[in-house]
């Protein structure tokens, strides 16, 4: 018997005012699958990941959750601001659930901080902490619920290769750790996570997919991003950089 899936989209279309900015969009996110979303600006990114969150009802097609399904969801930034009075500990306090609060039970908020190795930042104020604890921090919380989805949005935006070989390394172990399928979104057309099942290349409709190393090469990949992009293929981090050597803006 097989898994049963986490998210099943099927058909999807989307228009804001008339204009479409999604056309015929069906895909499945299977448990303990890494999936990333590619695509440039305005490629209907955000609003086909709100779509499937079902945080915005498509203008057309369906979206089908597993029961009671766990998503655990890292923003690409949060403002809070900086008259509020908070500090990492109670930021990450205030996104266990109710139950877990009621029983005042700290294992599973322990366990996290330990995941991400953010004890020292505990008592600092969240508007303090650097760009990449911030990430950490916003990692953490999007665990607290134990996600068998784990949707980063633009996990690695602002952050240096060196952070994004750190951070992609960590999700990795996280998605071991916590056996849960994770959807990342990122605007890196170049760069993505070694562990990467699947790439999905989005402009209004999936214009290509599949392995990391076989998107670079596909027609619909070259014909999107222009001259060039033959040159370039996705590579995978590595620890020693060696496959860094070349870098893009």
């Amino acid at each position: 018997m097989t898994d049963q899936p986490l998210i099943q989209a099927k058909h999807i279309h989307h228009s804001f005012d008339g204009k479409k900015v999604l056309h015929d969009i069906s895909l499945t996110l299977q448990p303990n699958e890494i999936v990333t979303l590619i695509g440039p600006n305005g490629a209907g990114k955000s609003t086909l990941l709100k779509i499937l969150l079902k945080l915005l009802p498509a203008s057309q097609g369906s979206v089908w959750h597993k029961p009671q399904l766990r998503i655990g969801f890292m923003p690409q930034k949060i403002h809070i601001d900086d008259a509020l009075p908070l500090r990492v500990k109670r930021f990450l306090e205030l996104g266990l659930s109710r139950d877990t609060q009621k029983r005042n039970d700290t294992t599973i908020l322990q366990k996290t901080i330990d995941t991400l190795s953010i004890q020292p930042l505990l008592d600092t104020p969240i508007q303090q902490v650097s760009g990449g604890e911030m990430q950490r921090v916003l990692l953490a919380r999007a665990l607290l619920r134990s996600p068998e989805l784990l949707v980063l949005d633009e996990p690695v935006q602002g952050v240096d290769l060196n952070g994004q070989t750190e951070l992609y390394h960590l999700i990795n172990q996280i998605q071991q750790q916590y056996s849960c399928g994770i959807l990342m979104v990122s605007h890196d057309l170049h760069v993505v996570m070694k562990s990467t099942h699947k790439v999905l290349c989005l402009n209004q409709h999936i214009c290509c997919s599949g392995h990391p190393q076989a998107i670079s090469t596909d027609p619909a990949f070259q014909t999107l991003f222009g001259e060039g992009y033959e040159e370039v293929a996705f590579y995978e981090h590595r620890h020693d950089h060696s496959a860094c050597e070349h870098t893009h803006d």
